[in-house]
């Protein structure tokens, strides 16, 4: 059957998906606190880590934001197969669910036209919310996911365009490096995004992807996968700790996506997701709307 996508029950569904997101940790992000908890050796880290946990049962429990900064709103939409969708639609619903979400809850915010610096208090602006749309063949129906991206873990995203001829060893030391520059500002435990090939500006989406992908998952490339491993291990020895005070928990991964590139050139990028590392997803079919993460 072909599923009609109702813009009205789009625009529930995404301003549904902002407070979701804002006030629900995903579960892969709390077990990876359990982890690094029972890992950590510095007392002060483990102290830190504690007051994290108990911030996020303390907000679940009242049903409050887990950080005041309500982000960039981005959408990632997903139309599966037999979907029938008007586009112009489709976004148009998003971004007057978003301002739904920001004027009825209340929340903060934190959108601003990017010269004047005015604020409409509807957390939407000129190409905000950011929205992406994707295509996929493994599934009926349409997926939204919602991701309020703080301006802590945005503001340490880092680019370069290396040559081939520095090889992996000049990713290795780019990603230590931004890590180390971005210190306690994006208040680790971070999930560090890492984006290698394309453009430029496609080694950074990727670096955005990598960095907003659950805990637990996997590079789908083998090499990728590989790298992520050896990323992961060196970053957590640099003693940059929970909120940068030290000790073994930098991060709970780090998330390597890749593209092809040109033969001439290597771009490498970071994008760092924080410890509060929010989204909440829906998946639209014939059958009605199933909430997750």
């Amino acid at each position: 059957m072909t599923l009609r996508v109702d813009p009205a029950h789009v625009e529930r569904v995404a301003r549904e998906l902002y407070i979701r997101a804002l006030k629900i940790l995903p579960p892969d992000v709390k077990r990876g606190f359990d982890r690094l908890a029972s890992r950590e050796t510095d007392a002060t880290a483990r102290s830190v880590l504690a007051t994290m946990k108990t911030n996020i049962a303390v907000a679940e429990a009242n049903d409050n934001l887990l950080c005041q900064d309500t982000g960039i709103p981005i959408y990632n939409v997903t139309i599966g197969r037999n979907v029938l969708v008007d586009g112009v639609a489709l976004t148009a619903a998003l971004r007057q669910g978003c301002e739904l979400a920001t004027r009825e809850h209340p929340l903060r915010s934190s959108i601003v036209h990017p010269l004047t610096r005015r604020n409409d208090q509807t957390s939407c602006g000129i190409r905000v919310p950011v929205i992406y749309i994707a295509y996929a063949d493994d599934f009926d129906g349409l997926r939204i996911e919602m991701i309020p991206k703080g301006s802590g873990s945005e503001n340490n995203t880092f680019l370069r365009m290396a040559i081939p001829a520095e090889g992996i060893d000049a990713i290795k030391t780019f990603v230590v490096d931004c890590v180390l520059d971005a210190g306690g500002r994006t208040c680790p435990p971070t999930i560090v995004g890492v984006g290698v090939g394309g453009t430029a500006d496609l080694c950074v989406h990727l670096a955005k992807i990598a960095a907003t992908r659950p805990l637990e998952s996997v590079c789908a490339d083998a090499d990728g996968a590989a790298l992520e491993a050896q990323l992961s291990q060196a970053v957590n020895m640099l003693g940059v700790g929970p909120q940068g005070l030290g000790g073994d928990a930098t991060a709970f991964a780090v998330h390597v996506e890749l593209a092809a590139t040109h033969i001439t050139m290597n771009p490498v990028a970071v994008n760092m997701q924080c410890h509060s590392a929010r989204r909440a997803s829906a998946v639209l079919t014939e059958d009605g709307v199933v909430y997750g993460f």
